[in-house]
């Protein structure tokens, strides 16, 4: 039995690619939003032209991405989202609850004091992890029964 895991949220630190190194070995296949930050904003005007009004520049990006976004998670068989420390992610809490909606097998990744903002986000997940080694140990569960250790 192979995984394809989609790998949702905060975009600033190196989480996706611990997840990945660890989970090396493992029938997994990964895949995520667009994560070079400018690529991500610009891609709209980039490709379909430029907007004076910043509303319209982020909404045709916004629009762009979510082609990538909904493909990666309708086809995810796990959806792993990551809320970080320094910025409101909303639209991971949209990736979530997207997954959810779905019926996609869901953990989430977030620091203890996100605890309380995101228990609605948590009570829908199967698992809620601290760490992205966590992650990994529940995907070598999940694939081979082996538990930590």
């Amino acid at each position: 039995m192979g995984l394809n895991v989609y790998l949702s949220g905060e975009i600033h630190t190196d989480w996706r690619e611990q997840i990945i190194d660890g989970a090396q070995g493992l029938d997994v296949t990964f895949n995520a939003p667009v994560t070079d930050h400018a690529a991500s904003d610009d891609c709209g005007v980039a490709i379909l032209g430029a907007e004076e009004d910043k509303y319209w520049h982020d909404h045709k990006g916004a629009m762009v991405n979510a082609i990538r976004t909904r493909k990666g998670i309708e086809d995810a068989d796990v959806v792993v989202v990551r809320f970080g420390d320094k910025y409101k992610q909303w639209n991971a809490a949209f990736d979530a609850g997207y997954a959810s909606a779905l019926g996609k097998s869901l953990i989430i990744l977030q620091p203890p004091e996100h605890d309380h903002a995101l228990k609605e986000v948590d009570a829908a997940a199967l698992a809620m992890a601290r760490t992205p080694q966590q992650v990994v140990q529940i995907l070598r569960y999940v694939l081979t029964g082996a538990l930590p250790g």
